[in-house]
């Protein structure tokens, strides 16, 4: 066979089943290839929308995703969906390769220097014959560093005939254990002299979700998240809700007058910490496989497994017969649940909605096993607040690069990866950018909600004119009729610009996924003036 051949045998060998992609010369041999293996090529319309899909396909999945695009501006146009993906490391693979060795190649660009900008690993087939090997390796560096790998196989060496090896293997990662016993004991020292701990939790803690909750009972601590890790902890008692900036008024004075914070599996940036105030003057233990990720904030720093570190702490809490902290207020749980249940009034104008009711009228009426993507903007406070999902691996966002237009491609990704109902929540700018992706889903028949917060502006843009004390008219923007371009994309569509117009609508969000009718937009038109991140 040829290199190209093995190529996509070693990934069908590998367990890959789907690739996200754009075909162009530098890929089009391993797609057609793989196709013929019986793997799933989806075809996206653009190469950053390919690799968005394959983020978001990875993200749900906790699996490798796998985008290909070809070479040149296959590969520039997917630079800001790489770097995303880098940024909220995704263990990803981006197969292409480069042109042909000619100066006057009107393609040819450097693929090293590119994933080097983005943050990716690079990884250049440099012999036919070894085509099968570096693709389990670059397999196997993507899964163990968390992060892209570009794969560049050459167009001049993919018509190179190799022989037909046995099938690779991919070595698993070795799977990190229970923390030095003198640094758990000085954590467990810290967690048992406090009198209002605090747990709070990420999306490195998924696999723990009972056993965290037992330690937070044994600890009498309330139990929060990071966005990434958002209703983790739903429906249990002394849920604290998503921490930091995001936080509700009384989540935010408990963690503000705890004593201990234990974390685990979470990061501590700027927003769940706000701006480091929720971890100053206090002790922070903090637990991670990755030492990389373990905060200077922490006072111990373990590093390991968080199930069975977390399972280690509670046997050794409960052999010393450890009594929980009773210093948080006796009413914090009812206190806690008002405050997630609290109404949100919004305020609606004589034709625009305020999305922040719209996000609590979504809550209730979209499918319970449902998957919410969204975008980045102005309107996200909305959703991240209101719009709750099943699991934390059924919410992503596509924050990490800070860059607009990169929601759709993910949403879709997720859609194909989970098989659920999936409802993307984007901005007018954003959408406007990206809406020709939607031609994608309608093909896929995804059981697809896009929702468009559509304030006819720059949301942030606006809103920074605005505090400045001036004019915020440069930031607005006349689109185009939004649902009439899904429409002719051929997905339905309704605008909305009244609560009466939501429940027009009702049916078909409730329905969505049992109707098999494909995608939904709803263009729903918004004030730029309404504070949205004000928790109403």
């Amino acid at each position: 066979m040829q290199a190209h051949e093995r190529v996509a045998l070693a990934l069908r060998e590998l367990g890959v089943e789907r690739i996200f992609g754009l075909m162009g010369e530098g890929n089009l041999r391993p797609l057609i290839d793989f196709d013929r293996l019986g793997g799933v090529v989806v075809a996206a319309t653009t190469e950053g929308a390919a690799v968005s899909m394959a983020d978001g396909y990875a993200r749900v999945g906790r699996r490798l995703g796998v985008a290909s695009v070809t070479h040149g501006p296959g590969a520039t146009n997917a630079l800001t969906a790489l770097t995303e993906a880098v940024r909220a490391r995704t263990p990803l693979l981006l197969l292409t390769g480069d042109t042909p060795p000619r100066d006057d190649h009107l393609q040819r660009f450097d693929l090293r220097g590119l994933a080097g900008l983005a943050g990716a690993g690079y990884l250049r087939v440099g012999a036919a014959a070894d085509a099968a090997a570096d693709v389990a390796r670059a397999v196997h560096r993507a899964q163990r560093e968390c992060r892209p790998v570009v794969l560049d196989l050459p167009v001049p060496l993919q018509r190179i005939d190799v022989a037909d090896g046995p099938p690779v293997r991919l070595v698993p990662p070795p799977r990190p254990g229970v923390p030095d016993e003198d640094e758990l004991d000085r954590a467990l020292g810290v967690l048992a002299g406090a009198r209002r701990p605090v747990v709070l939790a990420g999306r490195g803690a998924l696999d723990a979700r009972e056993e965290i909750r037992d330690l937070g009972r044994i600890l009498g601590a309330p139990l929060g998240t990071t966005l990434l890790g958002k209703c983790l902890f739903a429906g249990e008692p002394l849920d604290l809700g998503v921490v930091g900036t995001l936080a509700t008024d009384v989540a935010l004075e408990t963690v503000q007058a705890a004593d201990c914070l234990l974390v685990l599996g979470a990061g501590l940036n700027r927003y769940t910490t706000v701006d480091g105030a929720l971890v100053r003057g206090r002790p922070v233990v903090q637990v991670d496989r990755d030492p990389a990720r373990i905060s200077t904030a922490a006072e111990v720093g373990l590093v390991g497994d968080v199930r069975r570190t977390v399972v280690a702490m509670r046997e050794q809490l409960t052999a010393a017969e450890h009594r929980p902290a009773t210093a948080h207020r006796a009413d914090l749980d009812r206190l806690l649940r008002a405050a997630a249940e609290r109404p949100v009034a919004g305020a609606d104008g004589p034709d625009t909605l305020d999305p922040r009711p719209v996000m609590r009228w979504l809550d209730r009426v979209l499918p319970a096993e449902r998957v919410v993507v969204t975008d980045t903007g102005r309107f996200v406070y909305a959703p991240w607040r209101l719009l709750s999902v099943g699991s934390p691996e059924r919410f992503a966002h596509t924050c990490g690069f800070a860059s607009i237009g990169l929601g759709l491609g993910t949403a879709l990704g997720a859609a194909v990866g989970s098989g659920r109902p999936t409802v993307a929540v984007l901005g007018d700018g954003g959408a406007v950018m990206s809406l020709v992706e939607l031609a994608t889903a309608v093909r896929l028949g995804l059981p697809l909600l896009v929702v468009v917060c559509n304030d006819g502006a720059y949301g942030m843009e606006y809103r920074h004119l605005r505090l400045d004390g001036e004019d915020p008219a440069p930031a607005r923007r006349a689109w185009p009729d939004l649902a009439e371009v899904a429409r002719a994309l051929g997905a339905r569509a309704a605008t909305v610009r009244t609560r009466a117009d939501l429940e027009l609508v009702a049916a078909q969000v409730a329905g969505l996924g049992a109707d098999g009718a494909g995608p939904l937009l709803l263009d729903v038109r918004c004030d730029p003036d309404v504070d949205v991140a004000d928790p109403g």
